[in-house]
């Protein structure tokens, strides 16, 4: 059918993905542990990306927030002296899959599955470290706060902090 002018109707494109603004970087010092607002997106993280994009979902600008005990900061900068800038995924998978992975930043794949909860800047580590959630793990722990935690033990084998005799453990506080 034609439109009054004779030209013909052409249906309105749809709406692109909707840009949320990330807040500025927190520090962490290394007494204790600081919170760090959700929704940071990719592009508060650019250094650390690959160089080919990939579509990430963002966590809502509210809870939950991260932050890390004054323990996992320092293995944190142990780590980040020894392999670089660093990244956490958490996929909700079986076994240690539920735990916090920590991988030299950029080397785990994330994609639009995965949902960006937080920047870390963490005092003595020179670029943000950004934590990485699973979209279904994030839809059961979107109510929580998060803290990351290590603990005796040796965790999988692809997280960085295994040869240490140490594993990273997310706590999770109910929100109320």
């Amino acid at each position: 059918m034609s439109a009054p002018d004779g030209a013909a109707h052409r249906a309105a494109p749809a709406p692109g993905p909707v840009q949320v603004p990330a807040p500025g970087p927190v520090q962490v010092p290394a007494p204790g542990p600081v919170q760090v607002p959700a929704g940071a997106t990719r592009a508060a993280a650019a250094p650390l990306r690959r160089a080919e994009p990939s579509p990430v979902s963002v966590a809502p600008a509210a809870p939950p927030t991260v932050s890390v005990t004054p323990a996992a900061a320092e293995l944190i900068r142990s780590l980040r002296g020894q392999h670089g800038p660093l990244m956490f995924h958490q996929s909700g998978g079986c076994c240690d899959g539920s735990a916090p992975m920590c991988y030299p930043a950029g080397e785990f794949r994330t994609g639009s599955s995965d949902v960006l909860l937080a920047a870390l800047e963490i005092e003595g580590v020179a670029e943000p470290v950004e934590f990485w959630m699973s979209a279904a793990q994030w839809q059961l722990w979107k109510h929580t706060r998060l803290t990351v935690d290590v603990v005796p033990g040796r965790g999988s084998g692809f997280s960085l902090e295994a040869p240490e005799g140490l594993r990273f453990l997310t706590r999770s506080h109910l929100l109320t």
